[in-house]
């Protein structure tokens, strides 16, 4: 069903889909607390308020005619929270953006947040899968500006000379020298072995880094997916976990320590895992990694999953297999049953809550049902402790939750994508979430997202706002706006 008649809102956004320009009026001077996870270098604040921002990916979207063209929206945070009328929609044929709209680009497949010129304020790094002369995929930035991020002067960072450009985008500070450094495919290696770049910011206007680093992360065989960064040795720089997959197979992870240098080139091996989150659950200053098991260490297993969560926690040497939690839907606390396909973690985010100093867990259950409607989705937020995460004090929200816009039904995949970010400067984490497949009218999947805010004593429901792509006037059918958001390391490619 969808949402709409649910929504009081004063304006609503003229878009670059329809060439239009960014309603997104500055907030106050508020220096709200990042509520970003510890150790790392991000604070979404791309037009400089104080307040954190939401980008919200719309990859599946048609853009002037072209299929799986996309477009993203960014929501500005602010006292009030998130709000349609204060947002910015941009597509490839928004002024100064680079490229076009064309069939496949996915424009906004992946969304990472960084202020990558070091002028404090965020930029946006968006993967587009845009063919181009030689190779196929690259990365453009989108410049933090006061009063909101628009296309006016954005670059395009190239893939490598030959071939495709993979899309595992990721930001960190891998050199501690306060500068944020992109990790991506920019060169190919030779014979067997792929190489991944390390372009070391702070980076110029032309989007040229200060240096760049290649190393060998894995043969040709594997292909690498869903890289998560953190502080995980508690040195003050950025680690990287990095997953691979071969075919339809997990094939583990690696750990790669940043030192003053950069990223080492040796590694540490690590378990397979999925939608990677990084936080600080037990409040240690070293951070912690949350992932999704690999159902029998097979990707193809993801749709009858009920799935399990596993955490393994940070120490001087980075993170350690031997401490570890797995939390599922039948651990003591945690509300529902583990259940054939309930996906549980197949999207996770970290973020601090309620405001007690430990990062607590929002774990995305897309297909879970709510009595007889299948699929209709749920995020299930675990506390975080002295101890680390625990069942205890576990709460679920779903779009029949009291004080929840919208009404439930069959199909929404609500917690489809999960993000942890304080919106509104209180020093707590907000929680948006994504329904991709939220019917909107008569428009099959045109999907939406929620917002609701961080108490005291945990998300409430009070104040909780959604809005869609009926709101900011570019309902296209099957848009599935909210598939994906920035800092969301859960790309969803085996789940819907």
């Amino acid at each position: 069903m969808g949402i709409r008649t649910m929504l009081t809102v004063a304006v609503c956004a003229a878009t670059a889909l329809t060439g239009g320009v960014a309603v997104a009026a500055p907030g106050g001077a508020h220096a709200g607390t990042a509520g970003a996870t510890a150790g790392t270098t991000v604070r979404e604040d791309f037009d400089g308020d104080g307040y954190q921002d939401v980008v919200v990916g719309a990859t599946n979207a048609p853009v002037n005619g072209q299929l799986y063209s996309g477009y993203l929206t960014i929501a500005y945070g602010s006292a009030q929270g998130l709000s349609a009328a204060r947002t910015m929609t941009i597509d490839q044929s928004t002024p100064g953006v680079p490229g076009e709209p064309a069939e496949g680009n996915l424009f906004g497949f992946r969304l990472v947040p960084a202020d990558l010129d070091h002028d404090g304020l965020t930029d946006l790094a968006v993967y587009t899968n845009e063919a181009l002369p030689t190779n196929r995929g690259s990365v453009i930035v989108l410049w933090g500006r006061t009063g909101g991020i628009t296309g006016e002067g954005a670059v395009r960072i190239p893939g490598p000379e030959t071939g495709e450009m993979g899309n595992n985008v990721i930001a960190g500070d891998f050199d501690g020298d306060g500068n944020a450094d992109l990790m991506l495919a920019h060169g190919w290696g030779e014979g067997s072995l792929e190489q991944r770049s390390v372009l070391y910011g702070p980076f110029s206007r032309a989007g040229e880094p200060v240096r760049e680093q290649r190393i060998t992360m894995f043969t040709s065989d594997n292909a690498m997916s869903n890289p998560a960064v953190g502080d995980f040795n508690g040195d003050g720089i950025d680690d990287l976990c990095t997953f691979y997959s071969y075919e339809e197979h997990s094939e583990g992870g690696s750990l790669w320590l940043g030192t003053p240098q950069g990223l080492s080139t040796a590694s540490t091996r690590l378990p397979s895992g999925s939608s990677p989150a990084v936080g600080d659950f037990d409040g240690d200053g070293k951070d912690d990694l949350a992932v999704r098991v690999v159902p029998n260490g097979i990707y193809e297993d993801f749709p009858t999953d009920p799935g399990t969560v596993k955490i393994y926690y940070g120490s001087a040497s980075g993170v350690i297999t031997s401490r570890t939690k797995v939390i599922t839907q039948d651990t003591a606390g945690v509300p529902g049953v583990s259940e054939k396909g309930d996906q549980f973690g197949a999207r996770l985010s970290a973020g601090d809550v309620n405001g007690d100093g430990y990062d607590d867990l929002a774990v995305g259950v897309p297909f879970e049902a709510l009595e007889s409607k299948a699929g209709a989705g749920a995020v299930v937020l675990l506390r975080g402790g002295p101890g680390g995460l625990t069942g205890t004090g576990a709460k679920s929200f779903h779009q029949d939750t009291t004080g929840m816009p919208g009404v439930a039904e069959a199909g929404d995949h609500f917690g489809g994508a999960v993000r942890l970010l304080d919106v509104t400067g209180d020093g707590r984490a907000d929680l948006t979430a994504g329904a991709p497949d939220e019917d909107l009218e008569a428009v099959a999947d045109g999907g939406a997202v929620w917002s609701l805010r961080g108490t005291s004593t945990g998300l409430t429901t009070t104040g909780a706002l959604a809005f869609n792509p009926v709101d900011l006037g570019v309902l296209v059918k099957k848009a599935r706006f909210g598939l994906n958001l920035a800092g969301d390391n859960g790309f969803g490619l085996y789940s819907y």
